[in-house]
């Protein structure tokens, strides 16, 4: 486990394997940090300039520390000249990732303000962390002491390190979760997983099986599970402190691998399936942590957790399913399969009123060719929560981009056998997913939709604080939302 420590500005008598700076590209090469003097500086630069150093965004160069200097090496890496929270964090994760098979880091970013340093404490340990891997040669060991130089006020410093600590924490459970194979993480092995990491916690949790929810009349859920042969689960997760004086639903989208069911999907689109739990997994993490922050406010989670499969069993298109709140849907495709899940755990939800009602979802394809990988959509009934969810996103170096609900795609969804149907306008697909999720919203009740389907999962190379496979996106978001909401 990766222990953080912020230290005073002057990183010169610091002792560590890896010092980090920032470089940037001006009229020459300058370091970006307050923390060494112009003579290091210089040393630093006349090193860097000898191998060719670019200063290019992300990108880092390792040379010997000066002789001045008490580190073994100074690791640059690129970044603005005049950066921002968002830049110290991105360069912050770049640096770490690239230090591996190091025990000792210092970063000596710019980190003058509490916004800056929670960015560069926040990017350091992200970065630092070591995704899941299953293989018989020795695992990587992870950075084993990360400290972080600062000017900013002391009085801050101690709840920078409190949360950012607790939000690495909660993004690192998040990534590993959807790094799991879906062999081994099943409905069932989720419910137990949720079980284990609140235990010890005022969490409580309880677990509906296939015979409960057939009861409970969660025909969306069940129809989408029933072509496995792991069958699916609803995890609800309740915090309630007797302080609280707001009440949060979040619900998660819990596809432990989605094959498309009947309406197969080519093999290649299969491959990355893993990921379609990430909503659950980021809604689990966030839970987790504002019940061991401690945090005032009350949580209800949802996971709605199902594979769906091909088999003799499996939802045809053409069946039509009853909701939990008795809407009729006709499955038109059964690779549609995450809105009927979350629509059933909605309208659960929705049933104890909360102050706001928020969903998180891998749920389409359509947010990926609309806002690519980086940014993930948010769709609301509410201009309030739909700005809180982008400014806590923000805070936390999670982008979110708001989209319409455009009343002309409201009829596509029309079905001519049952009140709607799983699919409509193939253009705007994105829209008319989060359109399908609002008809379970009651009126008067504030929702929003989140969209990651494209941050949830980096097929690309590393970049910044964020590695190949599981991201953990959403997850620090949420508990932001949860210390705000608490004031």
């Amino acid at each position: 486990m990766t222990t953080l420590r912020i230290t005073d500005g002057d990183v010169t008598s610091a002792r560590a394997q890896v010092l980090v700076v920032g470089v940037a590209k001006d009229d020459g090469l300058k370091i970006v940090s307050g923390a060494l003097p112009t003579s290091v500086r210089r040393a630093i630069i006349r090193d860097l300039d000898r191998i060719g150093c670019t200063a290019d965004k992300g990108a880092t160069w390792r040379i010997p520390a000066p002789p001045s200097l008490a580190s073994d090496s100074v690791l640059a890496v690129g970044m603005p000249l005049k950066p921002d929270a968002d830049a110290v964090r991105e360069a912050a994760g770049a640096a770490l990732r690239a230090c591996s098979a190091v025990k000792s880091v210092v970063v000596a970013l710019p980190a003058s303000s509490q916004q800056t340093l929670a960015a560069a404490c926040e990017g350091a340990l992200l970065g630092a962390h070591i995704p899941l891997r299953i293989s018989k040669s020795a695992a990587t060991d992870s950075v084993a002491s990360i400290a972080v130089a600062t000017t900013a006020p002391r009085a801050a410093r101690s709840a920078v390190k409190r949360n950012t600590v607790a939000d690495v924490k909660a993004t690192s459970l998040a990534r590993d979760l959807v790094n799991e194979p879906p062999v081994s993480l099943t409905p069932a092995a989720f419910a137990a997983t949720a079980k284990k990491q609140c235990k010890g916690l005022p969490v409580k949790v309880t677990v509906w099986d296939p015979e409960r929810l057939l009861k409970e009349s969660m025909g969306g859920i069940m129809g989408v599970g029933q072509g496995s042969a792991n069958p699916p689960r609803l995890i609800h997760l309740e915090y309630a402190p007797k302080e609280a004086k707001r009440h949060l639903a979040f619900v998660g989208k819990g596809i432990t691998f989605d094959s498309g069911g009947l309406s197969l999907k080519p093999p290649k689109s299969m491959e990355t399936m893993k990921c379609d739990m990430a909503g659950a997994a980021a809604v689990l993490a966030a839970t987790r942590t504002i019940a061991e922050l401690g945090l005032p406010v009350r949580i209800s989670a949802y996971l709605a957790c199902a594979e769906n499969m091909p088999s003799g069993t499996a939802q045809r298109p053409g069946d039509v399913i009853t909701m939990r709140d008795g809407t009729t849907v006709e499955v038109l495709n059964t690779d549609a399969e995450g809105r009927l899940v979350m629509a059933d755990a909605l309208a659960l939800a929705a049933e104890s009123s909360p102050d706001v009602l928020i969903d998180v979802a891998t749920l389409t394809g359509a947010q990926m060719i609309a806002l690519g990988t980086h940014v993930a959509a948010v769709m609301s009934n509410d201009d309030s929560l739909a700005e809180r969810i982008e400014g806590a996103g923000q805070q936390v170096g999670e982008n979110f981009w708001r989209m319409p609900l455009p009343d002309s795609l409201r009829a596509s969804l029309k079905s001519p056998i049952a009140d709607m149907k799983n699919i409509g306008e193939q253009f705007g697909g994105m829209l008319v997913a989060g359109l399908f999720l609002e008809a379970f919203i009651p009126e008067g009740q504030a929702w929003a939709h989140l969209d990651i389907a494209g941050p949830a999962f980096n097929e690309a190379a590393p970049h910044g604080f964020t590695p190949k496979g599981g991201t953990g996106f959403a997850a620090r978001t949420l508990i932001q939302l949860a210390r705000t909401s608490g004031r």
